[in-house]
Formats: C-alpha cells, structure tokens, sequence
C-alpha cells in the first residue's frame, strides 16, 4: 500500500469521525423534543483494492481503502408503534366517554352541592304538606310554588345538558379540521421526504419523526391503518377508508343538520349529490352520504368499534335533542350508548312523569273521564270519540278554569292541552231514550301526546306551570262542591309520588317512585363515569408500559451517547495521529532519502 493511499486512509477516518460525533451531538441536543428517535451511525468498509490474484491462496491479496459512514439508522420498532396507536386511540375513546360523565354529573348538581334532589324533595314536602291539610291557602301556595321552582330547575338542568351537547358539537369540527391539517401536513412531509432520499444517501430522519408524531396524533383522534411505500411515502385509513394515499388528501366533510346544527364528518369522495350540491336521496329519503364512523355497531373492544376520541365525541353527543319518546321500545337502541342523549331521555321521563301523573289526579277531581263509545251529536257527527278523555263543561265547577276546562297543574307552553268542542245533542230520558228535544252542550276533550309533534308533548322544553294557577294558587280548592276537604285528591297525590310504577328505561327492570328515580339516575351516571374511569386508568397503565418498550427501543440515553462520543472521539483523534504518522514517514522520504 503507498503512503498515499494511507494518507486516503486516515482522511476517511477522519471524515467518518466526524460525522459520527454531529449525529451523537444531534441526538444529545434533541433528546428533551417530545417525538424525537433516536439516530446511531452504522459505519461500513470501503470497497478493497486487488493487489494480485493466486487461485492457490485462500484469498486474493487485497489492500483496503478505509472507512464509510454508510448512513444513520432511525431506531423504532414498527410493532411497537402499531400497539401504542392503536392503544392510545382506546384510551383516548374512554377518557373522553369518563370527561363526559363527570361533566354530566356536575350539570346535576352533585359536585358542587346543589342537587336536583333537593329541588324534587322540595315538591315531595309541599304535596306531603297538602295531604295533611288541602283546604290550607298556605299549602296551596306552596304546592304551586315548589311546582314551579321544579320547573325552572328542570329545565335549567336540561338546557345545562343541551349547551354541554353543543359544545361537543363544536369539538367534533375543531377535530375535524386538525384531521384534515394533518392530512395535508403528512402529503407535505411524503413529498420532503421522497425529495431527500431519492438519491439514497440521505435520510430524512428529522422529517420522519415529524410524520410519526402526526400519525400518533391522528391514532388519538380515530382508528387508523398506515403503512409505507418503497418510495417513502405513507398511506393512511381512517375507519377503512383511504385519507392519504399517493398525491392525495381525500379530506372529511361535515354536513350541518339543519334542524340541531349538529355536525357529521363523511367522505365526499363516496357520497353522491345532485347539481345543486345537495345530497342525492335513497328511496327511503336517505341521504346518499358515506358517514366515516358508523355509530349503530356495538362498542367492543373485541370488535375494535371503541378507538377515537373523535368517535367518542360523537357517540356522547348524540345525534339529536332526547326527550322521553326517545325510551320507547324499539327506539331505546338508537339514544342508548349516547351519554348525553341517554341522561336528557331517563330525565325529561321523570319530569314528564311527574307532569302527568299530578295532571291526570287532578282531571279525576275535575270529573274527566274515558269515552266508552263515540258520542255523537243530533245530526249523527262524532263529538267525542270512543277513548277520548274528556269532561262536559262546568263553568265554576270543582278543580276548573273559569271558562270550565280542567285545572292542569303543569301545561304545555305551545298548545292547549284540552280543547273545546260544541255541539247540540239530543236530550235523553232516565231511560236513555231521546226525548225529541235538543240542547247545546260543550265538551272539553284531552289533547292527546304525539311523539312525532314536539309541541304536544309534556316534555321539559315545552312545560310550565299553568299561569292562572301561579297568579291564583287557591284554584286549587280541594273542596268538594258539598264544601268539605277532598282529602281522597291530595292523598292520591301523595301516593303517586310514593308508587313504585317507573323504570329509568327499557333495560331497566326494577321500578322506583319519584323520589327515589333521581337517585337511581345520579347512580346510573356515577356506575358509568366508574366504569369509563376504570377502563381508561387500565389503559393508561398499558399505555405507560408500551411506551416505556418504545422509549428503551428508541429513545436517547445520555449516558450512552457520552460513551459513543468519547468513542467516536477517540476514533477521530487516532485517524489524526495515523495521518500525522503518514505525514512523518513522506517527510521523511522527500528530505532525508531525496527521493
């Protein structure tokens, strides 16, 4: 070998050197940035020279030509990376799904002292008061008042859950759009990085750890599949469906509903729309949209439905405002696994239970009663059909308005929840006979509840304290027409509340009075946010342990990159000395020998 080709040699060493101590240093200053992976040098041989060729030797004679610092590694263990996502994206799912249960349990006031509890025990003592004297102005009153506090406590609570309801709304967008940034941010990094290793010298590491960080990000936000191409590129899915593939960003879309102003994410790539950019219609009359999270299947994770905090968004929200229509058989399934939908449907029940049942005790004191077959007027046309509550009018009578309709306690604030009807009849004998004579007669007729009409309903966006009432509370009377205590009226109140005859829902069996359905509700929600609470807190111990193989795998030691640098360091300083030696010996050569 010349001295020469030594002095080659030592420069590749030096060069090898070199940028060995830069990425030790890179990683020493990096290791604080939160996604950073650790980079280690792997160095190689230069190819070798052929001195000559003995096919009787074992091997050629051959002179090497130094060191290569053939590339710098990006330590990660793809595996790993892949639980830790899909593991982040479920402990993300269940801590949203415990964020809203103890946001719920705090809109019913049993975080900071002021329980609904106390507004319904409140009535429960102002009906118990009435039992014990109904004739009492004072009790009346009172009855009324509380009445009303419950009202206006109920609907506060309600409208608490409503405003909770439409920012989870605003946080699906927000999510949403950072979904869609991130698309855009990994397109951009795919092209940067194709860019820089196209040549294949370089690695873009720095880049590569940027694009990781947004895929941990996104696995946060929902459930997602990746992968990279030979090129460098990575392609991602979103519930199955293509987000970034190729030169393309296939975005989320949110249609508005225009009734709730509620968002859902879909793909507009999939969905189908007519000129005007409005969604073509199925022949049921449903949109032809491809929604990207499919919320009907069951949350499993066996069956990995419960990864996402963009779908746990989404499933907590809901779809609409529940009332308690929402807990009929066969329409249970649709508001069940949403937290907010469920507590707004098993609430408004109470309050429309509690309604109505007041309401119907007080109708029996105002005599309406249940048509048993149609009652019909002199020209043969139906007054009052079979089934029908109603009452004949009775200006002034007991438990009435002055106009003769029955006194309700709780109305409704769009429509009237009895309405009038006149007509003239034929007079009858003792008999039943008609007597060949005629009268006019009003009937005041029950308006029945309409779950498809809103504003029929006793629910708490659409119930008051009958405002005539509140002005009089001495309507009331509880006296009889021969002037004695009703006391049968006020006792009937009293035992409705204690009348074990309500579920929470469905799926519920054991009944429960008024009294006691608020607290099987405040317990429902606290078994759910422990529940959640649980799951999530067993994720986040899993989650610590993955993260720590991560860390083990890809994260930088100081102590091991100060051992690399002194090593390094000292490779440096011995490619110095051997260039230095090199250097000597020509020296030498050229002055001394003349040659």
């Amino acid at each position: 070998m010349s001295l020469m080709g030594g002095l080659y040699i030592g420069s590749s060493g030096l060069q090898t050197g070199q940028n060995a101590l830069n990425t030790t240093a890179h990683n020493l200053s990096n290791m604080d940035n939160v996604g950073y992976v650790r980079q280690q040098v792997q160095q190689s041989s230069r190819s070798y020279l052929k001195l000559s060729v003995d096919v009787k030797s074992v091997s050629n004679k051959q002179t090497g030509l130094g060191v290569n610092y053939s590339r710098v590694k990006h330590i990660r263990d793809y595996f790993l990376d892949k639980t830790y996502r899909r593991e982040s994206g479920r402990s993300m799912f269940y801590q949203v799904s415990m964020q809203v249960t103890d946001e719920v349990e705090s809109q019913l006031g049993e975080l900071n002292g002021e329980a609904f509890q106390n507004t319904l025990e409140d009535l429960w003592t102002a009906v118990q008061e009435v039992a014990r004297d109904p004739a009492s102005s004072v009790t009346q009153g009172l009855l009324v008042q509380r009445a009303a506090e419950f009202v206006q406590r109920a609907g506060a609570v309600y409208e608490g859950f409503c405003a909770y309801q439409d920012n989870l709304n605003l946080q699906v967008k927000k999510q949403v759009d950072k979904i869609n940034e991130y698309g855009k941010q990994i397109l951009a990094l795919n092209e940067s990085i194709r860019s820089i290793e196209a040549g294949g010298i370089e690695s873009a590491n720095d880049l590569r750890d940027a694009r990781d960080n947004i895929l941990d990000e996104l696995a946060q936000m929902a459930n997602i599949n990746y992968d990279e191409d030979p090129q460098g590129n990575v392609w991602v899915q979103i519930e199955g469906m293509d987000f970034v593939k190729g030169p393309m960003c296939y975005e989320m879309g949110l249609d508005v509903d225009e009734r709730t102003g509620f968002y859902t994410p879909y793909w507009p790539q999939n969905s189908s729309f007519d000129e005007n950019g409005n969604f073509k219609l199925d022949s049921k009359g449903n949109p032809l949209r491809d929604d990207v999270f499919d919320l009907s299947l069951m949350i499993s994770t066996d069956l990995n439905t419960d990864i996402g905090g963009l779908k746990a968004i989404l499933h907590a929200r809901g779809d609409h405002r529940a009332n308690y229509t929402d807990l009929a058989e066969g329409k249970y399934d649709d508001v069940s696994q949403s937290i907010i939908m469920n507590i707004q449907a098993e609430f408004d029940q109470l309050i429309h239970n509690v309604a109505t049942k007041v309401n119907e005790i007080l109708a029996g004191a105002a005599g309406v009663k249940t048509a048993e077959k149609d009652i019909l007027a002199a020209d043969g046309s139906i007054l009052v059909k079979a089934g029908d509550k109603y009452c004949e009018s009775n200006v002034g009578g007991y438990m009435r308005k002055d106009d003769g309709s029955p006194l309700q306690m709780f109305a409704k604030v769009s429509t009237e929840g009895y309405r009038k009807v006149t007509g003239t009849v034929n007079v009858l004998d003792d008999q039943g006979n008609p007597t060949g004579q005629t009268e006019e007669i009003e009937y005041w007729i029950y308006n029945e509840e309409d779950a498809g009409d809103p504003s029929s309903l006793y629910s708490i966006e659409n119930l008051q304290v009958d405002p005539e009432l509140k002005q009089k509370p001495s309507m009331l009377g509880f006296r009889l027409p021969d002037g004695s205590e009703d006391k049968a009226t006020a006792n009937a109140l009293k035992d409705a509340f204690m009348a074990e005859e309500y579920t929470l829902n469905p799926n519920v069996s054991t009944p429960t009075n008024f009294v006691n359905y608020y607290k099987d509700l405040v317990s429902q929600v606290a078994n759910s946010g422990y529940a959640f609470e649980s799951i999530y807190f067993n994720q986040e111990n899993s989650m610590e342990s993955i993260q720590s193989a991560r860390e083990q795998v890809s994260g930088v030691s100081s102590d091991e990159e100060l051992s690399n640098m002194i090593k390094f360091q000292n490779a440096y300083n011995a490619s110095s000395r051997y260039i230095n030696v090199i250097d000597e010996m020509l020296e030498h050569l050229l002055s001394t020998l003349g040659v």
